[in-house]
């Protein structure tokens, strides 16, 4: 009986390395800046692969997506201390040299794309929005998690991503000290 001497592929591994390899080019550039080549090549495999798996770029974007809102940057599933707790977070993951978490940067380098936004608004709203929502206890509990999404978008986009020169020069306790009361407006003291 013969046998095969073709290398096999742990399929678990493959499609593990694709998703990596697509969740850091769509940070990286984009949904419309990067193609399905360039994520199979730096994930080892062939373009062929990765729609196998996937089933075509908008699918593999969807998973990426999916994998990187699912997974919490600031706002944790649950928290002691929830204003606190996002503000530390915030401060800590937008300081000096510092990378935007990927799903921020696939969001902001995928927001000229109608599929690719409808995708992220689809993921922020089902993971992000919820978890933050489901610790909020206020009649208006979708509004303020959502305003706050904004908040923190926009600390890091303005601290992370552009440096402007006060958030970039402050110390992190004068900006949790000028912020903290700004998210617990917004969050109505809700402590779980």
């Amino acid at each position: 009986m013969a046998t095969s001497t073709s290398p096999t592929r742990n399929a678990a591994a493959t499609r593990e390395a694709i998703l990596r390899s697509a969740i850091q080019n769509f940070a990286r550039a984009g949904y419309d800046g990067v193609g399905v080549r360039q994520i199979a090549h730096d994930a080892g495999v062939t373009a062929m692969l990765v729609n196998r798996y996937f089933g075509s770029k908008e699918g593999l974007f969807a998973e990426a997506v999916e994998t990187s809102f699912a997974t919490p940057t600031f706002i944790g599933e649950r928290s002691d201390d929830l204003v606190a707790d996002t503000v530390r977070a915030l401060v800590a993951r937008t300081g000096s040299g510092d990378d935007a978490p990927p799903p921020f940067m696939i969001m902001l380098r995928s927001a000229s794309s109608p599929v690719a936004t409808t995708i992220v608004r689809d993921a922020i709203e089902r993971h992000v929005g919820a978890r933050l929502a489901r610790q909020l206890d206020s009649p208006d509990q979708n509004l303020r998690g959502e305003i706050l999404l904004a908040l923190i978008s926009g600390m890091l986009m303005m601290r992370g991503v552009v440096g402007t020169s006060a958030l970039r020069k402050s110390k992190p306790a004068d900006i949790e000290r000028v912020l903290e009361p700004a998210i617990a407006a917004l969050i109505g003291g809700s402590r779980v």
